[in-house]
């Protein structure tokens, strides 16, 4: 349950702030102060998510709380409020951060309408900083932050294939981030200004899949009532991103493969080829070597995608890279500002954690974390890997879990809570459907969780 919204009400008229905390109560925690100081009190040890100030205190103005609290919850919406109105008085209140100035006496349904009016607004305002942060956390420098021998490396490769033409093979598990690796190097390349095409392998039927890459012409099939263009030629002079390319049924593989090598596609029920100048990057969560020994991919079109490697490590492997990776996540939730770091026992909750979501899990706990307003490890799965183990080399380290446990535990509690449904399973995990049945090693049990 997303847990209520911090009211503080600082008035030195202990029946305005009864009265307030009554109406409100069943809306906000709301906090009572009769002082500036209380006041302050409760803006350095709460999270202030709005505050009613009245003008005048015993021990100052509220004008000074309101700059005070807007420095230390700068999202925070503020009503000012007092018996001695004036224009000045409202000016004062507005250039100090106020966003609401009412006049002692008034109804407290007029007070009421203010705040609806306010939290509204706040949601709006909320939801526009969110989605400015994924926009941003989405861009190439969110999975390339890092100071690890591991991301070093990462990005070393990255800034070559920028500069190169080469087709590129981007490996690792779900959630490192290959689709960002891949933007980034579309973005580095003299390709930028080109078209960035993307194609999820395992996320279309395959006769789909041979239609939205090559195309078709008018009546190629039934339904064919007009041309096509297909992806490979809407991708001329930019990239095409292939996802999950080890999906890939075989017969096309060996037509993708025709393409790299003649630089022509043909539509479907197509004669005559189009000369296309297109750079394909391939991403996999597969090994694609071992695919290759039991005749599920092509030897010859895994060397020919197999010009530059860059192999996506596990949030896992470079856990010396989370703070300053959640801090980068963290600043843009925070509207590019500097964020409150993560205290260190926080930090040693997540590092203790299995991530097998890595980075995209991290993304998603981090922007629950915000949304809801409590600590990202709230959102830890405990089958997953969230409570911290033990040290290896202690007691009880021989009972830690292996990362397949993990993974078949995490696996297994999204297939509970979705009753079995392996589709609606797959796009929790933010997997493909297939390769959600192949990891799965036994039938998920559908009971309670």
């Amino acid at each position: 349950m997303e847990p209520r919204k911090q009211l503080l009400v600082v008035d030195d008229n202990p029946l305005f702030r009864k009265v307030t905390s009554d109406f409100f109560g069943d809306r906000f925690k709301v906090l009572e102060a009769g002082s500036c100081a209380q006041g302050q009190a409760f803006v350095g040890q709460e999270a202030i998510d709005l505050a009613i100030l009245d003008e005048r205190l015993p021990d100052g103005s509220g004008l000074d709380l309101c700059r005070h609290l807007l420095q230390a919850h700068p999202f925070a919406k503020i009503i000012y409020v007092t018996a001695y109105p004036s224009f000045e008085h409202a000016v004062k209140a507005l250039k100090a951060g106020a966003h609401d100035y009412l006049s002692k006496p008034f109804e407290v349904a007029a007070l009421g309408h203010a705040v609806d009016r306010l939290m509204s607004v706040s949601v709006l305002e909320r939801a526009g900083r969110l989605e400015a942060w994924r926009t941003e956390a989405d861009s190439h420098s969110a999975i390339l932050v890092g100071a690890s021998p591991r991301m070093a490396e990462v990005r070393r490769v990255v800034h070559l294939a920028g500069g190169s033409d080469a087709s590129v093979l981007i490996t690792g598990e779900t959630g490192t981030g290959k689709n960002l690796v891949a933007r980034t190097i579309h973005h580095a390349s003299p390709r930028g200004q080109a078209p960035f095409v993307t194609l999820n392998c395992a996320a279309l039927p395959e006769n789909l899949i041979e239609a939205e890459l090559f195309g078709w012409t008018r009546g190629a099939f039934t339904g064919a009532v007009a041309s096509r263009e297909g992806l490979l030629e809407m991708a001329e002079g930019g990239t095409l991103f292939l996802d999950e390319i080890g999906e890939m049924p075989l017969h096309l593989q060996s037509k993708l493969l025709s393409v790299l090598e003649d630089r022509m596609v043909t539509p479907l029920g197509g004669r005559v080829g189009k000369r296309i100048d297109v750079r394909i990057v391939a991403a996999t969560n597969a090994q694609l070597e071992e695919a290759i020994k039991a005749r599920q991919f092509r030897a010859d079109l895994f060397f020919r995608l197999n010009v530059l490697r860059i192999g996506m490590p596990p949030l896992r492997d470079h856990l010396e890279d989370l703070p300053e990776l959640s801090a980068f996540l963290q600043s843009h939730l925070t509207g590019h500002g500097v964020p409150q770091p993560l205290a260190h026992p926080e930090l040693a909750r997540l590092a203790a954690y299995g991530w097998p979501g890595n980075v995209r899990e991290l993304k998603n706990v981090l922007e629950r974390a915000y949304l809801l307003g409590t600590p990202p490890s709230t959102f830890l799965l405990s089958d997953g890997g969230g409570d911290p183990g033990p040290e290896a080399g202690t007691p009880g380290a021989a009972s830690f879990p292996t990362l397949e446990e993990v993974e078949q535990a995490h696996l297994h509690r999204a297939l509970r809570l979705y009753q079995g449904n392996y589709t609606r399973a797959a796009g929790a995990l933010g997997i493909s459907l297939s390769t959600l049945k192949r990891r799965v090693k036994r039938p998920p049990v559908t009971g309670p969780d």
